[in-house]
């Protein structure tokens, strides 16, 4: 067994298939056949299960997903450490987001990375959950993970920087009218930013008795807050709900409905033409960046350098 077969194994998890994960390796399906089977005899086991044209992790190629990418992933540590050792400073960082996070502090954060690591490749995975990050930190498929929560993250096999700290806002409906007296008509055309990006509009989930939201799926802050807001008997609509978080501005933009979203999406939100508030009492989500405890790259820890430093992470 060497590296190169943990790497094949792992590309036929990832793509779910051999056939795809041959094309994605530049290599002939046979060849990759024959290296899984060699890899299979060495084990002793069987890692996958043929059913039909379709193949299926076994229990010990579930077992084996873990340590194989454990060992990819130092190998490449090791060797980024002798490239950086020789002055080379090419390579490639794997960082995985929710989408949030993605927006900001994530833009500004690889903005600042650009231009000290230009030859370095980011690739970021997309997440929609807490323990989607959490995961793929954990088993190696991602470097670096960025969530936000409705807490400061602990972990404690994780390393966990705090990164950020984002008031919930609300997107208006441009099609809407707010009930007489709110502050957002008291304040209308005066939503000129605060520090933190919130804008200052202040709303309070009263003032939006009968209104149609835009909101996400269950399981997000957003959703949290808006859902609260209705127990706590305020008269709120439910006019789309979406799985995509990209989808949620053009559906308010259309006229479907305000949306809950952190203050990260207010700069595509004015640059769209839309209004934004403040909601009081403030909800935040908080941002932060995971990694494995030891045995990052040099790519990795350079990144977490640079989100460590918020003046250094501001676009210029």
């Amino acid at each position: 067994m060497d590296v190169r077969h943990l790497k094949y194994f792992l590309a036929v998890v990832d793509h779910q298939g051999f056939t795809r994960a041959a094309e994605r390796l530049l290599i002939a399906q046979p060849s990759l056949s024959q290296t899984i089977k060699s890899l299979e005899r060495d084990l002793g086991v069987p890692l996958f299960h043929r059913v039909g044209r379709n193949v299926v992790l076994s229990e010990a190629g579930r077992e084996l997903v873990g340590p194989a990418r454990v060992v990819v992933r130092d190998l490449d540590a090791a060797r980024s450490a002798i490239d950086e050792l020789k002055g080379m400073r090419r390579g490639r960082l794997d960082v995985i987001a929710m989408p949030s996070p993605g927006i900001e502090p994530l833009t500004s954060i690889i903005a600042a990375y650009a231009r000290t690591h230009p030859t370095v490749t980011v690739n970021i995975a997309a997440a929609f959950t807490r323990d989607d990050v959490v995961a793929a930190v954990r088993d190696g498929s991602s470097e670096i993970g960025l969530l936000g929560s409705d807490r400061p993250f602990r972990a404690a096999d994780i390393d966990v920087l705090p990164l950020d700290r984002q008031p919930l806002i609300l997107v208006l409906n441009p099609d809407a009218v707010l009930p007489e007296g709110t502050s957002a008509e008291l304040d209308k055309g005066k939503d000129m930013d605060n520090d933190d990006g919130a804008g200052k509009l202040v709303l309070a989930w009263e003032d939006l008795s009968g209104q149609r939201m835009v909101v996400s799926q269950r399981g997000s802050l957003m959703r949290w807050a808006v859902d609260e807001a209705v127990v706590n008997g305020v008269d709120l609509e439910i006019a789309v709900e979406v799985a995509h978080r990209t989808s949620v501005l053009p559906l308010v933009l259309a006229g479907l409905g305000h949306a809950v979203l952190p203050s990260s999406w207010a700069p595509l939100a004015r640059q769209a033409g839309l209004r934004t508030a403040r909601i009081e009492p403030a909800v935040y989500l908080y941002v932060s960046a995971l990694s494995r405890a030891s045995d990052l790259t040099p790519a990795a820890r350079a990144f977490l350098a640079v989100a460590a430093r918020p003046e250094a992470a501001a676009v210029p």
